[in-house]
């Protein structure tokens, strides 16, 4: 008998379970950047937060956790409740992270991706004093010539996919020099200090449109309607390369499925009817709204992807 009540009482916990987890959430929701306020994580968490709290009933709180290139944000999350209160949102850094570095300090089995929200393309600039104007020309020169590209960091995906077109597609040898974020390195660019740098669109675009810089390559399979006079790589003849910075929103890995995916779903019913359009388009981002699993897919992905090119090119993370 006693055997058959304990069976009962498992039996009804996984019955209500599904009906508790539509009922989340139930009180505030903590959003944990893991990169500084006004970076693009930062501004997607804000753009999202204020309709996710409308349709929810409960207060979203954002904190910055910034520091180790986005590991400090992804160590407390992965050491977070599971219970879905607690969020990381970060960019393709994620991924990259667990390749570039000997111990990032999580794992991707640590996360369940909730959501994979927003995405804006790479695209390699120079400066307008550079005489060499197009892809071609620069890697020609490079080959004879000392030149560098710069990037708003060690690990971002534009500096790797920059490193993807200099050191393993064209195979000349041109000095990657880091910043502290995209705008140092666009304004080294605009200023003549530097020749090139690879950046994301959200960060160049409005700077080429005005002529500060100029795009020499976007790294997209087709050109992009915003910059239609700026060729894909693929078009410049030196190899396929597609590149973006991507942003994610991930739980606990043992936080409960139904909670996941009610995140994932309520997110994306959000961003495709349009509301955020807007807001997206002025922070240079389009959105992203694939289902949780697939989201899942895409993050491991980028993972694989991003180790071999930080393994090929030699990438150190100091």
């Amino acid at each position: 008998m006693k055997l058959f009540r304990n069976a009962a009482v498992f039996a009804a916990c996984l019955a209500a379970f599904p009906a508790a987890a539509q009922s989340w959430p139930q009180r505030n929701v903590r959003f944990v950047v893991a990169f500084a306020p006004a970076g693009p994580a930062d501004v997607v968490a804000r753009i999202v937060s204020p309709p996710l709290q409308e349709k929810w009933g409960q207060t979203i709180v954002v904190e910055n956790r910034g520091g180790g290139g986005g590991n400090i944000g992804a160590q407390a999350v992965a050491r977070a409740e599971p219970d879905g209160y607690t969020v990381l949102v970060t960019t393709s850094a994620f991924p990259v992270n667990l390749t570039l570095f000997a111990n990032p300090g999580y794992a991707l089995s640590d996360f369940k991706t909730a959501a994979y929200a927003a995405t804006t393309p790479d695209i390699l600039v120079r400066s307008p004093t550079l005489k060499y104007t197009t892809l071609q020309e620069i890697v020609a020169a490079a080959k004879t010539e000392n030149l560098s590209f710069g990037s708003a960091g060690i690990g971002t995906t534009p500096q790797l996919a920059g490193e993807l077109i200099f050191r393993i597609l064209a195979k000349v040898d041109v000095t990657h020099v880091p910043f502290t974020g995209a705008a140092p390195a666009a304004n080294a660019v605009m200023g003549g200090q530097l020749p090139l740098a690879s950046l994301t669109v959200s960060s160049a675009g409005e700077f080429i449109k005005t002529g500060a810089m100029k795009g020499v390559a976007v790294m997209t399979s087709k050109r992009l309607p915003s910059l239609p006079d700026v060729p894909t790589v693929e078009e410049t003849g030196i190899g396929k390369v597609e590149a973006s910075t991507d942003i994610f929103f991930f739980m606990p890995a043992k936080t409960p499925a139904a909670v996941v995916g009610k995140f994932n779903a309520d997110l994306n019913e959000i961003i495709k009817s349009g509301a955020l359009d807007k807001a997206f388009a002025a922070a240079g981002v389009s959105p992203a709204t694939p289902d949780q699993k697939t989201a899942d897919a895409y993050v491991a992905e980028e993972a694989r992807k991003w180790g071999e090119v930080i393994k090929a090119a030699g990438v150190k993370a100091e």
